[in-house]
């Protein structure tokens, strides 16, 4: 990434005011006061990159979450993350933090993102142990779960995929809640120069994600021998799985949701495909975020 300019212009800052939630973490009189001990993030955030006492700001929030996020990973609940489970650990100026990213709108970030909300009842079910075949150590997908329809799509689409290609795609990630969903997008800022604005070309803020948004559901693929396109789309582009997406996906419901060129300024990601079910005629092959 480009060295961005730093500063507080109206450009590169965003006013924000606290988020106020309905968790138990902070009754209003002690949340009100957390904004009045620290006062610049109440004011400004910066979006072009984030200025040097947020970054301290945002390794010790990282530092503090590291011991909750492995033990979810290690219990396979990390994607079913709460609102009171990620703020629980971490002091009044942390929780401020992210209440500041809370506050953020994709729509001031240069994105053309729909924002889907937070509270959506959904039938999960989790979608069974996935083992890489390149993989002498034997080392299991992390636990991913979806809504029992998606994944009774899935399931189905993936037979025919084997019997036709002799092969298959696994769930990468599936479901997301919007907890787990603001932790990696300030995990993966360190990937774009420490930018919001960049950072969520990439990776959604909570309630713009389809991963968090059960009725379009978004599934990230990955093949049996790990090629996940993450940081080289074409070599998912590439695969004979990706290609017998793009002709037989649609019969089972699923759609790409982040072609080239798409209009939600968002880059190019062949492994990330939603669920529309009946065919997926809805939006004509594109998403609204990842």
């Amino acid at each position: 990434m480009g060295v961005r300019h730093r500063g507080t212009s109206q450009t590169q800052a965003l006013v924000v005011q606290p988020y106020l939630t309905n968790t138990k973490r902070l009754s209003s009189i002690v949340g009100t006061a957390a904004w009045l001990l620290f006062p610049s993030l109440a004011v400004a955030i910066n979006v072009q990159r984030l200025e040097p006492v947020e970054l301290e700001t945002l390794q010790s929030v990282l530092t503090t979450l590291e011991p909750l996020i492995t033990a979810k990973k290690q219990d396979g609940t990390a994607n079913l993350l709460t609102w009171e489970e990620l703020y629980a650990p971490l002091n009044a100026q942390q929780q401020a933090f992210l209440d500041a990213f809370r506050a953020l709108k994709a729509k001031e970030l240069g994105a053309t993102s729909h924002y889907f909300g937070e509270a959506v009842d959904a039938d999960l079910v989790p979608v069974g142990p996935q083992e890489l075949l390149s993989n002498p150590d034997n080392v299991q997908l992390h636990p991913q779960h979806l809504p029992r329809e998606v994944l009774a799509a899935y399931q189905h689409m993936m037979e025919v995929m084997e019997a036709d290609l002799g092969r298959r795609l696994f769930v990468e990630s599936g479901y997301r809640a919007p907890a787990y969903q603001l932790y990696l997008f300030l995990f993966y800022m360190k990937n774009h120069d420490f930018s919001i604005r960049e950072t969520n070309r990439f990776v959604a803020l909570p309630g713009y994600s389809e991963h968090g948004y059960p009725p379009r559901q978004a599934v990230d693929f990955i093949n049996e021998h790990g090629i996940n396109g993450e940081y080289h789309p074409e070599a998912f582009e590439a695969l004979l799985e990706y290609a017998w997406l793009q002709e037989r996906a649609r019969e089972y419901g699923f759609v790409l949701s982040y072609p080239r060129g798409n209009s939600y300024n968002t880059s190019f990601e062949p492994w990330h495909w939603h669920f529309e079910g009946g065919g997926g005629q809805e939006t004509g092959g594109e998403g609204l975020n990842n």
